[in-house]
C-alpha cells in the first residue's frame, strides 16, 4: 500500500520539526560550556565513575546521570542524565530549572548563581553531545524503598557542640 502526502501536510510536518528545532550552536558556546561542566564539577556526580577514575572517562560518556542514590533526610536522589534532560527541554525552560530549588546534594546556590549566558553555553554543550543513555531512576521520598546502591549522607556520631562564653 502506497502512502502519498498532501503539499500541505508536508508543510505542516515541516513546520511542526521547526517548533522543536535549536538555534544553531555558536563553537565559543560549546568551548565555554565545556569548560564550566568540567570546572564545576557537573562531572564529579553527573558521569558515572568519573572521580573514581580521576576524571579520566571518555567525554561521550560524560554527563550521562547515574544510578548511585545519595540519601539523606531529604530521601534520596539520583544524579539526572543531563544529555537526556537538555533534550527534552528547551533553552527558556533550561533557565527557569537552573533557577529552581533542588534538592541534595546539587550545589544549587553555585547553579543559580551563574549568570544566563554560562546556563545557556552549559546548554548549548549538552545539546552538542547528543542524547545518550538512559534516565536516572526516580527521586525516592523519605522512608521510601531504595533499590539502587546509595552514599548515606546521614551525619553520624558528630562531637557535640558546645558555646563557650
Amino acid at each position: 500500500m502506497k502512502t502519498t502526502l498532501s503539499f500541505a501536510a508536508m508543510l505542516l510536518a515541516g513546520w511542526a520539526g521547526l517548533a522543536w528545532a535549536q538555534p544553531p550552536a555558536d563553537d565559543a558556546d560549546i568551548r565555554h560550556g565545556r569548560y564550566l561542566v568540567m570546572t564545576s564539577g557537573c562531572n564529579d556526580c553527573h558521569t558515572p565513575g568519573y572521580m573514581q577514575k580521576d576524571g579520566k572517562v571518555p567525554e561521550d560518556e560524560w554527563l550521562t546521570g547515574d544510578s548511585m542514590g545519595w540519601h539523606g533526610p531529604w530521601g534520596t536522589t539520583y544524579p539526572a542524565n543531563l544529555r537526556q534532560l537538555a533534550r527534552l527541554m528547551d533553552e527558556k525552560a533550561w533557565l527557569a530549572r537552573a533557577r529552581q530549588p533542588m534538592r541534595p546534594p546539587m550545589p544549587a546556590p553555585s547553579l543559580r548563581a551563574m549568570s544566563d549566558a554560562d546556563l545557556r553555553a552549559i546548554y548549548v554543550y549538552l545539546r552538542s553531545l547528543g542524547a545518550r543513555g538512559q534516565m536516572a531512576p526516580a527521586y525516592v521520598p523519605p522512608g521510601g524503598k531504595v533499590a539502587t546502591p546509595y552514599l548515606d549522607m546521614i551525619p553520624k556520631n558528630l562531637p557535640q557542640m558546645t558555646s563557650k562564653r
